[in-house]
């Protein structure tokens, strides 16, 4: 029998029940002048009464958040309990050409959640919650400006045959975000009014509101999954991996696209056998009409010098998995940071592996691209 997907609370949205409240319990803001005026603002502080505000001039560098060190012993706790409200100045879309053709420019940066490995603390100091921007507007109308630019996608390639896929998601989490706020719901609304486009986004967290939105075909969620010994060390905050995988059946019914992501592969004794039974689960409790139309994208693990010591003053247990430098090279990536990866020999033969895995447990689960 599957698991049954997180429900929400009789009479009422997911968001305002005690899972949600868990999640995101906000009992302090910080906002910018023009946030706090904009109409997404004063919808979010409405369902935030009595939650004491403190403007800032700008939601990037809050010293007594991003520059305040003794935040590290209360990583979890910010997130739990902190929000930013910001007004995104730049808006850009970006070519990507591996999980999306572009990178949207994202209504959010930060999450509640707190998984170890995650590459958007990176430059943010000490704290990491939710920044949410607030002129969704101006970020609706730049992304459709963006898509009828484009016309109609020319040819296929592995992102999708036939849509341009925007990815709406990079910096954060939409499906924690819509807890507390409906940028994600106005992303999903326009995208339904755009032929020739699909949005994307990729999620550790299981929110049943989403299910209302009627996306109608053209917003492609992507759960994340481990295995679980790796997910309960290192997705801390997340929903558990056999919720997400359970809930895939419901999305699609819902009206999304339905794949998954294997990310980050993390090497340690036992991967491969871990790998496998997450798989053959996978294998046993999806219906064909998920994986009919199923696909994949692999993501080997990417770590960082200033996270690592970040981790190691509030999760040091999860270095252990994270922080591999016999098996790890230097990588810069493309906004100037210095990453590490598996060194090239070791990431080719856990690729081929794990691919060689999903053939033999899981052969319906199409791989759209390896990174």
């Amino acid at each position: 029998m599957e698991d049954a997907a997180p429900a929400a609370p009789p009479g009422g949205a997911f968001r305002d029940g005690p899972e949600a409240r868990r999640m995101l319990d906000v009992r302090e803001v910080y906002a910018e002048p023009a946030a706090l005026a904009s109409l997404r603002g004063r919808q979010i502080l409405a369902r935030l009464p009595g939650v004491p505000v403190t403007e800032v001039p700008g939601h990037w560098r809050i010293p007594s958040l991003h520059g305040n060190d003794g935040n590290v012993a209360r990583w979890a706790r910010v997130k739990t309990e902190t929000l930013v409200l910001g007004v995104k100045q730049t808006l850009a879309t970006r070519p990507n050409g591996r999980s999306a053709d572009w990178i949207a420019p994202g209504a959010s940066n930060g999450c509640a959640m707190a998984c170890a490995y995650c590459y958007v603390p990176r430059r943010k100091g000490y704290a990491n919650p939710i920044t949410l921007f607030t002129n969704i507007e101006a970020i609706v109308a730049h992304v459709g400006r963006h898509v009828r630019a484009q016309g109609p996608k020319r040819e296929p390639n592995q992102c999708d045959p036939v849509a341009w896929v925007y990815d709406i998601g990079e910096n954060g989490d939409c499906s924690v975000d819509a807890l507390v706020s409906d940028n994600a719901a106005d992303l999903v609304a326009a995208f339904r009014r755009l032929p020739t486009a699909k949005a994307s986004f990729a999620t550790k967290f299981v929110n049943p509101d989403l299910l209302a939105l009627d996306p109608q075909g053209r917003t492609r969620v992507r759960f994340s999954v481990m295995p679980g010994s790796d997910s309960r060390l290192l997705d801390i905050r997340t929903s558990p991996v056999a919720d997400r995988i359970a809930a895939a059946a419901d999305f699609l019914d819902a009206g999304y696209e339905v794949h998954f992501n294997l990310s980050p592969v993390v090497l340690r004794p036992g991967w491969q056998r871990d790998w496998a039974e997450l798989l053959d689960h996978m294998d046993d409790v999806l219906p064909a009409r998920v994986k009919e139309q199923a696909a994949a994208e692999i993501i080997m693990l990417t770590h960082n010098q200033q996270l690592h010591e970040v981790n190691l003053g509030w999760h040091p247990r999860a270095e252990d998995l994270l922080w591999q430098p016999a098996a790890q090279e230097t990588k810069r990536s493309e906004n100037g940071a210095v990453n590490v990866r598996y060194a090239r020999e070791v990431k080719r033969d856990a690729l081929l592996r794990l691919r060689e895995l999903i053939a033999v447990h899981a052969p319906w689960l199409r791989v759209r691209y390896a990174f």
